[in-house]
């Protein structure tokens, strides 16, 4: 498995100088336009270019919900561009099929700062050209898609997302909608002739959608304005003290694996190393979800409690196989690091959407180790009520799992999503050490509060200067 020994010091470096900024608003755009002068984002360098034929297409098909089999969900559905393009909820899994109904098997991720996302490979340079080659690249958690158009039509035919027959039915589709002309117009007079060739061409006018219009690209985060030295971007203390928790390598050490940029003021950092990990999140079953949680878990997860999602391993990707050369393969529980840009607006985190905010998601890896019992559930323990000897009123809320039991009983059944002979798999880079139950987590509450006020500033759409939220005012000092 890949270690990486990441050279904070740019990022450190960023972070030296320690000054107060007026707290600022975080808008939320509507859907993106080609016109520039309508654009929903604020951004006074990049400047949005008029999108080509290809993207004018690939937008039409982005919003159109006749896409899909219920005619009732389109891309944006998912990819809702109010939300950075990723979901616009809190559940685990998304509904689709014909009846909208059922519910994946994963989160959806974030289509924004795809662009230069490279094809998956078992063995990529690392951006951080110091870090050996590992598996890394690719789209969706487990860089089964090469690019955009690989990426597209999962969705268009999983039957339980939008839940197409055919490729044929979605060019038929295509053909009844008012923009048919505008696809002939900008592959050919015969593109819808060829049922292959037309999904092709269909897929890839997705693809220059994404790549082309900069609503899927802004760089406008607070973050963006600080290192490129603009008016308003300058850095609160506490969001400095967090960038220092984001790149010391002996608390957060979050940059090992979400930063990718040069590390000083100018660059434009994607904040993932498109780096693979396994992390040992736990299972999202019933089990895992609270009372009145929104079905929170994951269906298939409580249908089939031997069903285990293998990330490079499968079910979805068949090239690695569970064994190699008579040994577990080394691939086996490792999914992407996504992208922290905009993470301060998901509600679902990791592959199974089993943490629901940013708080949670951070002491999950503060604490997966020194206090497991909060995260995996346990078995055969005696359950202490309030009054109870030993029963602490203090009891920290924030995990997956707020019964107490008596000390000394019951065995806490960790990295319970991922079959005992791939525990090797498991990364235990800092902090996520493997560092004894009990024992002190790395990061203080500071380092947490801090911690958080940081990647609140990588949220897109920053406007200096407008009324603080209740966040960004905790964050000042």
């Amino acid at each position: 498995m890949r270690k990486r020994f990441l050279a904070a010091t740019g990022l450190l470096a960023m972070a030296a100088g320690v000054g107060l900024a007026a707290g600022a608003g975080q808008g939320q755009g509507d859907a993106p336009a080609a016109d520039a002068a309508s654009a929903p984002w604020h951004n006074p360098v990049i400047r949005q270019k008029p999108l080509s034929l290809a993207a004018q297409v690939g937008q039409k098909l982005f919003f159109d919900h006749d896409m899909s089999g219920s005619r009732k969900i389109s891309c944006a559905t998912c990819h809702d561009p109010n939300f950075a393009y990723g979901p616009p909820n809190n559940l685990a899994a998304q509904l689709g099929g014909q009846a909208m109904t059922q519910r994946g098997v994963r989160a959806v991720p974030s289509l924004r700062y795809k662009d230069k996302t490279p094809p998956y490979s078992d063995l990529l340079d690392n951006p951080d050209a110091i870090s050996v080659p590992g598996p890394g690249g690719g789209f969706d958690w487990d860089g089964r898609a090469a690019n955009h158009a690989d990426q597209a039509q999962g969705p268009l035919l999983d039957p339980v997302e939008m839940a197409n027959a055919s490729a044929a039915e979605v060019v038929a589709k295509v053909k009844a909608a008012d923009y048919a002309p505008l696809f002939r117009q900008a592959f050919g007079e015969h593109a819808l002739d060829d049922t292959a060739a037309a999904f092709r061409d269909l897929t890839a006018a997705l693809q220059a959608f994404q790549l082309e219009d900069i609503s899927f690209r802004p760089y406008n985060s607070k973050f963006d304005m600080y290192t490129s030295n603009k008016k308003g971007g300058q850095l609160t203390i506490a969001e400095l003290r967090g960038l220092k928790v984001f790149a010391d390598p002996n608390t957060g050490n979050c940059a090992s694996c979400h930063y990718q940029g040069a590390g000083f003021r100018g660059s434009s950092a994607l904040f993932t190393d498109f780096s693979y990990e396994a992390i040992g999140v736990p299972r999202n079953d019933l089990h895992a979800t609270a009372p009145g949680a929104n079905h929170n878990d994951i269906p298939a997860n409580d249908k089939d409690a031997g069903r285990f999602d293998m990330g490079l391993c499968g079910p979805q990707r068949p090239d690695h196989k569970l064994e190699e050369d008579g040994a577990p393969s080394h691939f086996c529980g490792m999914f992407k690091a996504p992208t922290l840009r905009n993470v301060a607006l998901r509600q679902a985190f990791f592959h199974n959407g089993v943490i629901h905010t940013l708080e949670q998601a951070i002491r999950f890896y503060n604490t997966r180790d020194t206090n497991p019992e909060l995260w995996y559930p346990t078995s055969g323990g005696k359950v202490l009520k309030p009054g109870d000897p030993g029963y602490d009123p203090a009891y920290p809320s924030y995990g997956l799992i707020t019964v107490q039991y008596a000390k000394g009983t019951g065995h806490v059944e960790k990295y319970n999503d991922l079959p005992r002979r791939y525990w090797a798999n498991i990364d235990t880079q800092m902090p996520l050490d493997g560092r004894a139950a009990g024992s002190t987590p790395p990061m203080s509450e500071q380092d947490v509060h801090d911690l958080i006020c940081f990647l609140n500033t990588l949220t897109d759409d920053y406007r200096p200067g407008a009324a603080p939220t209740a966040a960004q005012k905790a964050c000042i000092d």
